[in-house]
């Protein structure tokens, strides 16, 4: 008896792609790399309030200096932008996009639907999808923070150089909420063990 129970439990269990569970570790670890050198470089000349405005204490940040903190942020960049690239692409050949991002049906779910698991998963897509375009943005911004005069075309997008930093800064604290409610919908989907079989 006890003996079939446990075996029950282990087919429940997620089994995720190596694929995936790579990009998750490579996303974490550059996304924490980059937000921390960010904060030195935010130091340096802070968004709001002039280079008298809020700066944040330094076990926030990494990187002696400025020039430093630019060093790692960029090559955080690098990384993390083609990660993003190589899992989209991973998504695109198998297919996966088909249950990964938002359709009509899961708006209409979260508007109509009676059933709360149903509802989940269709919160769980339509986060997915919308923080595509916040993605896209902190990099097409980064990189015309990066190279202003390469990438002249890009910055001027932007209108600005303070609104090219705001934009910038603002994609940050989104990131890290759609990081919270992703993990916050895995978890009401799967429990604990849908998160730890993305990682181990």
């Amino acid at each position: 008896m006890d003996s079939s129970v446990s075996s029950k439990r282990k087919a429940k269990t997620p089994s995720q792609a190596i694929t995936a569970k790579a990009f998750h570790w490579l996303n974490i670890i550059s996304l924490l790399l980059m937000l921390t050198s960010g904060l030195r470089i935010y130091n340096a000349n802070p968004v709001f309030g002039g280079r008298e405005g809020w700066h944040f204490p330094s076990f926030l940040v990494i990187g002696n200096g400025l020039a430093q903190g630019r060093d790692w942020h960029f090559a955080m960049m690098w990384i993390y932008a083609l990660n993003l690239l190589a899992y989209g692409l991973f998504v695109f050949i198998t297919r996966r996009w088909q249950h990964r991002f938002a359709s009509s049906n899961d708006v209409k779910a979260v508007q109509v639907s009676q059933n709360a698991k149903r509802k989940t998963y269709a919160w769980h897509r339509l986060v997915y999808t919308a923080i595509v375009p916040i993605l896209l943005l902190a990099i097409a911004s980064g990189l015309a923070m990066y190279k202003p005069v390469q990438l002249h075309w890009l910055a001027a997008l932007f209108g600005n150089w303070q609104t090219l930093r705001t934009v910038h800064f603002i994609t940050v604290p989104t990131v890290l909420l759609f990081t919270f409610v992703h993990s916050f919908l895995a978890l009401r989907v799967g429990t604990w063990r849908l998160i730890k079989s993305m990682f181990v």
